[in-house]
């Protein structure tokens, strides 16, 4: 069973009267890659600051260990964090910017007199030097210790500053979005690497991002985040597959997000027609938000599927298409492998467990039309809405 590490209790952050954090409470475990996930001034980064020591919540507790934390400072705190700008020293080499912060005398208490003092202590010349060298080896940097920084990629100077970060043996590494400034090709590669050192270190990752896919790719939890507040929080999995409300749903990946009635267990009305689901647990008759995600549809030939529609759009996407269907003036994304050109008619099928049923939120109605502009939007956000007689007799099966 994973220990509990630090624990944020009802924290609370205003700036001139404006809520950033709004009763937040999360716990995180030692050893875990977490990931603070969301969109700009959500509240991500101003959570991992407050753990970090940088700002003090206006109200709440930070406990650390079991410890309350809230007057410890950042440098007494056994956390290191490494920022989207890694404000490495361009005068000194590889090896000078990840001894730097060894190279600083420590506070320590020692025995004298038999009474307790304080001291400055300095780390031995050979014990800074095999603790740098082997952090540049934990960071695939073993050889580049002479290299000015400068000379280095910004994938390498990531690599620089993850490693000063950890020299200190940090219980707990703060990521701020360190990927931000690095092209695509290199954000892949170094998600694996950043998920490699941190199983092989062993410590505990907090990451700060606002790209879903990073998010997938690397957590052991995700923490989505949105007005300051916690949506939902669960492993990569559950997140995607079982999206709280409407704002997760459309947030961790592509979804079509569509106003549906439940009227039984295992039973939702979508469009006027009764689809078979997994969801349980609702009131009969309960307006609820159904999510569907693009992979999930399956391309039919039009008099054999459960709804039936009009391609709108199609974009290739080297292993799928883009394939926007309009259904009752309502836009689907669908990703398939299958052609189907622009105007065609065609069919689709869900099986039960392509189908997610949400209670309703604040942020119904706000996502999962495909379309800019629809003017039957407003009629298809009504759950009691029925097509006009003439469109649903062009629909039926």
């Amino acid at each position: 069973m994973s220990k509990e590490l630090i624990r944020l209790s009802d924290i609370v952050m205003s700036f001139d009267e404006e809520v950033i954090i709004d009763h937040l409470n999360l716990y995180i475990n030692d050893k875990e890659f977490l990931t603070l996930l969301g969109p700009s001034g959500c509240g991500k980064t101003t959570t991992l600051r407050i753990i970090g020591g940088f700002q003090s919540p206006t109200s709440g507790d930070v406990f650390f260990d079991g410890v309350r934390i809230n007057d410890v400072p950042p440098h007494k705190r056994k956390v290191n964090t490494v920022f989207q700008k890694y404000a490495l020293f361009p005068h000194l080499n590889v090896f000078e910017n990840v001894a730097f912060g060894l190279r600083i005398p420590r506070t320590e208490a020692v025995e004298k007199g038999g009474r307790t003092v304080s001291q400055k202590v300095k780390l031995p010349k050979q014990e800074i030097t095999r603790r740098v060298m082997e952090m540049l080896e934990v960071v695939n940097l073993k050889g580049f210790e002479k290299r000015p920084v400068s000379a280095l990629s910004g994938g390498q100077q990531q690599r620089v500053a993850i490693a000063r970060a950890l020299v200190n043996q940090p219980k707990v590494l703060l990521l701020d979005e360190p990927l931000g400034a690095l092209d695509m090709r290199l954000r892949k590669d170094m998600q694996n690497e950043l998920k490699r050192i941190q199983q092989e270190m062993g410590i505990t990752f907090i990451y700060v991002t606002h790209d879903q896919e990073e998010a997938l790719a690397m957590s052991d939890t995700v923490v989505v985040m949105d007005q300051g507040k916690i949506q939902q929080i669960g492993t990569p999995e559950d997140i995607y597959n079982e999206p709280k409300n409407a704002f997760v749903a459309d947030f961790i990946g592509e979804s079509n997000i569509l106003d549906g009635i439940m009227r039984a267990d295992g039973v939702v009305e979508i469009f006027n027609r009764k689809f078979q689901c997994l969801d349980k647990g609702f009131s009969p008759d309960e307006p609820v938000d159904v999510v569907i995600r693009p992979e999930d549809v399956d391309i039919v030939e039009e008099d054999k599927g459960q709804l039936k529609g009009t391609v709108t759009s199609v974009t290739f996407k080297g292993v799928h298409y883009d394939t926007i269907v309009d259904f009752y003036g309502f836009k689907w994304l669908i990703q398939t492998t299958d052609f189907c050109p622009e105007g065609s008619r065609i069919g689709i099928k869900i099986d039960p467990d392509g189908i997610h049923v949400m209670k309703k939120s604040q942020y119904s109605g706000l996502f999962g039309d495909y379309s800019s502009y629809s003017e039957e939007y407003d009629e298809i956000g009504d759950a009691d809405y029925v097509p006009d007689e003439e469109e649903a007799e062009s629909h039926e099966e």
